[in-house]
């Protein structure tokens, strides 16, 4: 059983959970398709990034795998801009980071966390575990 993840698998996985407000869920998922295409079109590096929307109970969470702290890093600076479009449908409530992440990184979650509502930031780093390359063309 191995502690080591060896080079270039130091996974980060970015959790935003977020409350809806009121009336604005088609705006809402306007702004998510446009900020999807714009984030897909800039971070080729990000492996996976995905909303998931609770209509029913007014929540957002949205999961975001990055290779590494520096891909978050790139993430949040290159997304600000586009986040703040988002800010007045959605408060976020809690940011969850699972793995290694700089310091440089933590700082600017806490500052996303500021612009979007009274978040919280929880960063719990890997003890233990492996990473696998993707399974492309695999059925």
């Amino acid at each position: 059983m191995g502690s080591d993840f060896g080079p270039g698998s130091e996974l980060v996985v970015h959790i935003d959970h977020s409350d809806i407000h009121e009336g604005s869920r088609d705006d809402l998922k306007d702004g998510i398709r446009r900020l999807v295409a714009f984030i897909e079109s800039r971070e080729p590096q990000l492996m996976s990034y995905g909303f998931h929307l609770d209509e029913e109970l007014g929540h957002m969470t949205v999961v975001a795998v990055h290779p590494d702290s520096e891909s978050l890093e790139l993430h949040v600076e290159v997304g600000v801009p586009e986040f703040r479009k988002l800010a007045d449908m959605i408060t976020l409530r809690k940011i969850e980071v699972y793995g290694s992440i700089s310091y440089r990184a933590r700082v600017l979650l806490e500052q996303k966390a500021l612009l979007l509502g009274p978040a919280g930031v929880t960063v719990e780093e890997r003890f233990s575990g492996f990473a696998r390359p993707a399974a492309v063309g695999r059925v």
